[in-house]
């Protein structure tokens, strides 16, 4: 897994741990991690990547381009770094555990899970609980 910025600084975050809990997560859901690349980047230019390529006129705080071939898991995962922090803020987690729960959730999307329903929403906010845990984040509230 790689990790770039587009317009803003490389964001504070456990990148051993996190790569651990991808491998494991890859691992335990049955695939193979190939190429996989994190962008960091602000709020206006995730906008713009959701305009052009999804057709979609409203800030989000992740977008998952997949690129997986069987069950070799590939893929761009954009995240903004801005709303991460705010979401963090409003749901009284640490900034580090949010951004570690939005690129897990994109691994997610990688290996086939969706959130379109209510009950694929619980699922997969309960994969993304199991796989923090492994990394020794409390699933509730702030804190590792």
């Amino acid at each position: 897994m790689s990790f770039y910025t587009e317009d803003v600084k490389l964001p504070k975050f456990p990148k051993e741990q996190l790569q651990k809990s991808v491998n494991f997560l890859i691992q335990n859901e049955g695939k193979q991690q190939g190429n996989i690349s994190v962008i960091f980047c602000s709020d206006e230019y995730l906008l713009k990547i959701n305009k052009q390529y999804l057709k979609h006129e409203y800030y989000t705080d992740i977008i998952t381009f997949d690129y997986v071939e069987n069950s070799i898991i590939s893929g761009d995962l954009f995240i903004s770094v801005e709303r991460v922090a705010e979401n963090a803020g409003q749901l009284g987690f640490s900034t580090e555990m949010e951004l570690c729960r939005v690129i897990l959730h994109g691994i997610l999307h990688l290996t086939g899970y969706k959130d379109n329903t209510d009950a694929e929403k619980l699922l997969m906010r309960e994969k993304e609980d199991f796989y923090l845990q492994k990394m020794g984040f409390k699933s509730k509230k702030n804190d590792f």
